[in-house]
């Protein structure tokens, strides 16, 4: 039985504004005391937003929304590739926690987006790569691809999940500029 929690919308200006304060600040203000630790551990958890993102260590979800535990539900996976781990992930925090935003944020200067552009590399790598490589075709530049491999993701959510416009759970696509620490968000 899914709890209740916030709108997309409400949702999405919640990310916005979190971003807007990380961008001049120099922690991350979210609360991580130890009654929110408490609190959810008793209470459980109610994220107000899924977001599926990239390993990479300079993309910290929390830091750039100025989230505190108990409001993320992060899906990290090099490259912010959609498989069925992630779909599942996904519809569990949707259907379970009664989260309404998905956002799939993609970031400048991703090595697996470069590598996919760049290069054919093997091993499990492979696997990674060849996904984006369905998104991104032959684009060479990497500011696009990466976009392209984001919208390839919000589709496969949308897909999947059968999503439509009159659907609760709502999924976008986002760019985090690592310079800048700027999320753009794309429509």
């Amino acid at each position: 039985m899914a709890h209740q929690n916030l709108p997309a919308a409400e949702a999405l200006s919640k990310l916005k504004e979190g971003n807007g304060r990380y961008l001049t600040a120099s922690s991350n203000p979210g609360d991580v005391s130890p009654q929110i630790r408490q609190k959810t551990c008793d209470e459980g958890q109610t994220p107000y937003a899924i977001v599926i993102t990239c390993s990479d260590s300079r993309v910290i979800p929390e830091s750039i929304f100025t989230a505190g535990i108990g409001e993320l539900f992060t899906i990290r996976v090099a490259g912010n590739v959609m498989d069925h781990h992630q779909l599942g992930s996904v519809e569990y925090a949707a259907d379970h926690l009664g989260t309404n935003l998905v956002v799939v944020l993609g970031h400048t200067h991703c090595g697996a987006v470069g590598a996919a552009v760049t290069s054919d590399p093997g091993g499990f790598v492979k696997y990674i790569t060849d996904e984006i490589k369905k998104a991104i075709g032959d684009e060479k530049d990497e500011l696009k691809a990466c976009r392209l491999n984001v919208e390839r993701s919000v589709s496969i959510i949308k897909d999947q999940l059968k999503l439509t416009d009159s659907s609760d759970l709502k999924v976008c696509g986002a760019i985090y500029h690592i310079d800048s620490g700027k999320v753009e968000f794309m429509d």
